[in-house]
């Protein structure tokens, strides 16, 4: 059987190099409004209009994010490591001896030329981000920071996490961005392996704007991963008996507390969620709270945290009975009763978010309060806690984006301070503003006691 011809949008593209975002080295907004209407073709309909306005790693890997069922309109990567975790597992990485290379390359000079170097693992999470801190108080608000996931299956299309998936370096432009809450980015990535067993070690990555996309800046990033695997090979050779250490293997997955904007906690286990009842979700938010100083609690102690008023401890004492058999005996003890292991809650994530002074992520994390539904006296004061963090850390940071959010919130909806901070850093033109001034107005009119103020 004869091969195809090629079509001629295959013949134009074999003149320019197809890993090139802009070979011209500028951006086109006729080129900007094809993939956009190319983009909305393929997320709406599946369908290939468009597909001869779309380089054809681009279009795989929209493909790609469609199969793995990314949403076009997420804001936020996930962000798997934090903290001690983060830290332990950076110093352990391949790529940690090798980072200042990588700064004296592209992150000295990142600032003066607006863009943010970024190092991921081959999994395509966030090990370091460096650079213009203006630009990553930016892209904070979509979880481009340290510790984030960015692979293309979770990510959608995006530099770092399709160079790792197709194993190129690659650039992607504004609008090549799967999700549309990207697309006002630029990047170049290019894939780094261990120069003697070939192994995929991680990605370097530039984002900033349209300039990121030119062909220089891919061309920069490549030598410095040249630089770097050079780096790597002379490191191999230094060890002793030719042998590196080890790669860093996953991390044991701990079982997840979900608490945040539900009515009953999710526990999500290797072996599948388990949705608990109302008060079965309190005692075990309860014994978390109680894990974080290293303490356990006795059948008084959570019956008075479990009941406003007074509650008999054998009654407590039969809800951990039946709690512990649902989830294990593993996961809580008895005597007193403690968990036995590491157990993540949303609640403390965004917690830890709020503590690095990252809340763009922490908001993102934060789908509601903790167990609305809930009158315990120990999850009430949770609540009211991380509400206050939050509130508090928003209304700091004065970025309408963060305020704008914060406001759609439930418990923000009657908060004339929120509404009225977000009038006053929203831009003049900005299209939101108008219906924030509305909202504003018919607070500070309704009849229906009274406000917030703070």
């Amino acid at each position: 059987m004869a091969h195809d011809e090629p079509e001629p949008a295959d013949v134009a593209m074999t003149t320019v190099n197809p890993w090139l975002a802009l070979p011209e080295g500028r951006p086109d907004p006729t080129l900007t409004r094809r993939l956009r209407a190319a983009h909305e073709a393929m997320v709406t309909r599946g369908g290939p209009a468009g597909r001869d306005s779309v380089r054809a790693v681009v279009w795989d890997s929209w493909r790609r994010s469609l199969g793995s069922g990314v949403d076009p309109d997420g804001t936020a990567s996930p962000v798997d490591l934090l903290d001690d975790d983060l830290l332990a597992y950076r110093a352990a990485h391949p790529l940690a001896p090798v980072l200042p290379v990588i700064r004296r390359l592209l992150v000295e000079d990142a600032e003066a030329d607006q863009m943010i170097v970024a190092v991921t693992d081959a999994a395509g999470r966030m090990l370091w981000v460096e650079g213009d801190r203006r630009l990553r108080a930016r892209a904070e608000t979509m979880n481009f920071v340290e510790g984030a996931r960015w692979s293309e299956e979770v990510a959608g299309t995006n530099a770092p996490g399709t160079a790792l998936a197709v194993d190129h370096a690659v650039q992607i432009y504004g609008s090549e961005h799967y999700r549309r809450p990207v697309q006002n980015w630029s990047c170049s990535a290019a894939p780094v392996h261990h120069p003697v067993t070939g192994a995929l070690l991680g990605a370097i990555d530039v984002t900033g704007g349209d300039s990121v996309a030119s062909p220089h800046v891919l061309t920069l990033v490549r030598a410095t991963v040249a630089a770097v695997e050079s780096e790597l090979r002379w490191l191999h050779r230094e060890q002793p008996s030719g042998r590196r250490p080890a790669a860093p293997g996953p991390r044991p997955v701990a079982p997840r507390l979900d608490v945040l904007g539900r009515d009953r906690a999710r526990l999500v286990r290797p072996a599948g969620p388990v949705e608990l009842s109302l008060r079965h979700s309190e005692l075990l938010l309860l014994l978390a709270e109680a894990a974080v100083t290293g303490h356990g609690r006795t059948a008084e102690q959570l019956a008075a945290e479990c009941h406003a008023g007074d509650a008999a401890a054998v009654t407590v004492r039969a809800e951990l009975s039946r709690l512990r058999r649902l989830v294990g005996t593993d996961l809580v003890g008895s005597r007193p009763y403690r968990l036995l292991g590491r157990l993540d809650t949303d609640l403390d994530r965004v917690r830890r978010l709020l503590g690095r002074g990252a809340v763009g992520p922490a908001l993102e994390c934060y789908p509601g309060a903790v167990l609305p539904r809930s009158v315990a006296p120990g999850v009430v004061t949770a609540r009211t806690r991380v509400t206050a963090l939050l509130r508090q850390a928003v209304l700091a940071s004065r970025r309408p984006e963060l305020l704008l959010r914060y406001s759609r919130l439930p418990e923000a909806q009657d908060d004339v301070a929120v509404w009225q901070t977000c009038l006053e850093w929203l831009p003049p033109g900005a299209p939101s503003r108008p219906g924030v001034a509305a909202h504003l107005h018919h607070l500070r009119r309704a009849p229906r006691g009274p406000l917030r103020v703070h």
